[in-house]
């Protein structure tokens, strides 16, 4: 089973495409023009060579003495996120501002972007964070920009703003920590900067910022799934999952693991988010009876029960899962099943699995039993490490002696500082009801309240909204994030002075 991955949100192309200008008329290659730039295959050990790494550029809004914006979008086949070079977005907004370039840079393994023809585990030996931190820097120092002086625009020549959202975005802090005098600013999106291993906390967002009938009966339904799961009485057992016509699921913990499904939908959630959005209809299937809306503490565990139950029968699991078998969908424990192994190129769940499997963690699973949850403490870190085991065989051998835990999240937070960085002149922005909000500096667990050269900038939306210049339409607090964000920037550029 694949889960869900901390992306950035696209930005729609517009339906006709008009051509891009600079500003003394010079029309400009269209945003979705890409370039490639030789990239070492590893930076430990530059006598390997280079691959091609994929990268998209403008120069629309640039003057002499701009900034270079480079955003990395993370863990996706970039090529979709060539309006991030656009002012529809935060970089292009900043851009416009500062009189700047846009650069999008494709992660290594994503896309076209591929040192190895293969995502094997021999590959994957360089696909690590340490390696992505160092293709940005090596890109910003070595890169020859396709613009008027673009062999000319190395950090200390010209300022360079790293940006990002979401992993990208822990990235931007992550880089700024590790090799703090290459990037002049920051800015990072739902940064997930802290490494949890057993993060419980994705669904604490939700649980807050879902209706509360919703969630009261959520929470009551999977009180007694884990009742029923823990009795060990088969008959409960198979006509507990008769319920949602997942009886042909063996294991129970895939069972408890697949109820989380529905709650995935929240991070498609953006403050112009309708209604009519996915998540909303998973509510209402629970909450709305004969036309009516149930109070704020729902309509109970025998009626939320059997209509979370229905709506996985009528809808839900057609959608998802399509025609395949329950156990092929949704089952984890066929080590032979093929989806593990599949080593082709272009495989992002893939790539971005072997990062949770080595270094993140990031295993959703259910809160402490002294917490409220509305995902079952049947599911913990076991499920996904199990996986990590079949998706890429001989990787973990346990029976290897080792200090270093796997995944390595305490030693990511060590080196490259977590909620707690120093980086100066970054801007982290947060969204209150993002899923991934306790992995960023927003977290409740979190003491680094930010400062004057590290601001943290709260607002009231979702994951990465602020880096979309329509959200900031839809809610003022994600519009006074942007403008504080451009402030910002233009205070810190025009203090900026060449050191190269």
């Amino acid at each position: 089973m694949t889960r869900r991955r901390p992306y950035i949100p696209h930005v729609e192309r517009p339906a006709e495409e008009f051509p891009v200008t600079s500003r003394n008329g010079t029309q400009l290659p269209p945003y979705d023009y890409s370039y490639v730039f030789q990239q070492l295959i590893d930076h430990n050990n530059p006598s390997l060579g280079t691959f091609k790494q994929r990268y998209w550029h403008t120069y629309e809004f640039y003057e002499p003495g701009g900034p270079i914006i480079l955003f990395t979008p993370g863990e996706v086949d970039a090529s979709d996120y060539t309006s991030y070079l656009t002012n529809a977005t935060l970089n292009g907004r900043i851009a416009q501002a500062l009189n700047g370039a846009t650069v999008v840079l494709e992660h290594r393994f994503f896309g076209n972007s591929n040192p190895y023809p293969d995502l094997s585990v021999e590959s994957f030996r360089v696909h690590t964070v340490q390696q992505a931190i160092d293709d940005l820097v090596y890109f910003a120092q070595n890169v020859n920009l396709p613009m008027p002086g673009g062999d000319q625009l190395a950090p200390g020549k010209a300022p360079w703003i790293l940006t990002g959202g979401s992993y990208g975005g822990a990235l931007v802090s992550y880089t700024m920590s590790n090799q703090p005098d290459v990037f002049y600013a920051g800015y990072a999106s739902s940064a997930v900067v802290q490494a949890i291993v057993d993060f419980w906390g994705y669904f604490e967002p939700i649980r807050q910022g879902m209706p509360a009938n919703c969630s009261a009966d959520i929470e009551a339904v999977i009180s007694h799934v884990d009742s029923v799961l823990a009795s060990n009485d088969s008959t409960q057992i198979n006509t507990l999952k008769s319920t949602f016509g997942l009886q042909g699921l063996s294991h129970n913990d895939d069972f408890a693991a697949a109820l989380q499904e529905n709650f995935l939908a929240w991070q498609d959630l953006q403050p112009d988010s309708g209604p009519g959005a996915d998540f909303y209809t998973f509510c209402d299937a629970l909450e709305v009876k004969n036309g009516v809306s149930a109070g704020p503490s729902g309509w109970g565990l025998d009626h939320a029960l059997q209509a979370w139950g229905n709506f996985w029968k009528s809808t839900y699991y057609s959608q998802i899962c399509g025609d395949d078998p329950v156990e092929t969908c949704l089952g984890t424990y066929d080590a032979t099943n093929p989806f593990w192994s599949y080593t082709f190129l272009d495989n992002a769940d893939r790539s971005w699995q072997w990062l949770l499997c080595n270094e993140f963690g990031f295993y959703f699973d259910g809160a402490p039993s002294t917490q409220p949850t509305i995902a079952s403490r049947v599911v913990t870190p076991a499920w996904g490490e199990r996986q990590c085991g079949y998706r890429f065989p001989g990787a973990f051998n346990s029976t290897v002696s080792s200090a270093i835990e796997v995944p390595d999240a305490r030693g990511v937070n060590t080196a490259y500082k977590g909620w707690n960085t120093t980086a100066q002149r970054l801007i982290f922005a947060n969204g209150i009801n993002d899923p991934w909000r306790e992995a960023t500096v927003a977290a409740d667990g979190s003491t680094n309240q930010g400062s004057d050269m590290q601001p943290h900038l709260l607002s009231d939306g979702f994951h990465c909204s602020d880096l979309l210049v329509r959200e900031g339409k839809a809610s003022a607090k994600v519009q006074s994030v942007q403008d504080t964000a451009v402030a910002y920037m233009q205070k810190w550029l025009a203090e900026w002075k060449p050191s190269a």
